[in-house]
């Protein structure tokens, strides 16, 4: 058996799920719901608070779908109970992140402030701090939006290689070059 997809899910309390005739699974948890369409190759076993998942045969389709929805309703478990943050940092001089409700200005370098507006699942916050990189902080329940949503801004100013300028991952490491050498 794949090693991912034979791990049993715990549900913790307060954790709903649900499974109707079409293979469509529903979780439900103190932070919000998540559905996810299931391939019918993986059967479902819901028992106590263990959910287990099996698969029909052991083709190499099949042993791809066993792990990958695992992962995916481990995720929508774990989601609606705890939540999901990211936090970023926006690196570079004169670079700001300012919260506004669901919209984050951002002034990047470029002749004109970004406005970008997130979706009401992600909750937003900004800490600026006096001698401190600017953070974005992201708290959700969704691992897949809050993942894309935070790729999406990084990609606004990805951080160079030279002087590491640019929004990145709190804890990433940026590869740095070596700039021009000085002339003889």
């Amino acid at each position: 058996m794949s090693r991912i997809g034979k791990l049993p899910i715990s549900l913790p309390k307060g954790v709903e799920v649900s499974v109707n005739d079409n293979n469509v699974v529903t979780v439900k948890g103190p932070l919000g719901t998540l559905t996810q369409n299931v391939d019918p190759c993986v059967s479902l076993n819901i028992e106590e608070n263990l959910m287990t998942l099996t698969r029909e045969s052991d083709q190499k389709r099949h042993k791809a779908m066993h792990g990958l929805y695992r992962s995916l309703l481990f995720n929508m478990v774990k989601g609606v109970s705890e939540g999901f943050k990211t936090v970023q940092e926006v690196i570079g001089v004169g670079y700001k992140a300012q919260a506004n409700g669901q919209v984050l200005e951002l002034s990047l370098g470029y002749s004109h402030n970004i406005f970008f507006e997130l979706p009401n699942e992600i909750k937003l916050e900004t800490i600026t701090e006096k001698g401190k990189n600017p953070l974005i902080i992201m708290n959700c329940y969704d691992k897949q939006l809050i993942g894309q949503v935070a790729a999406k801004i990084r990609s606004l100013r990805k951080p160079e290689p030279y002087k590491g300028k640019g929004i990145r991952f709190q804890g990433e490491v940026i590869r740095r070059k070596a700039g021009k050498a000085a002339a003889k």
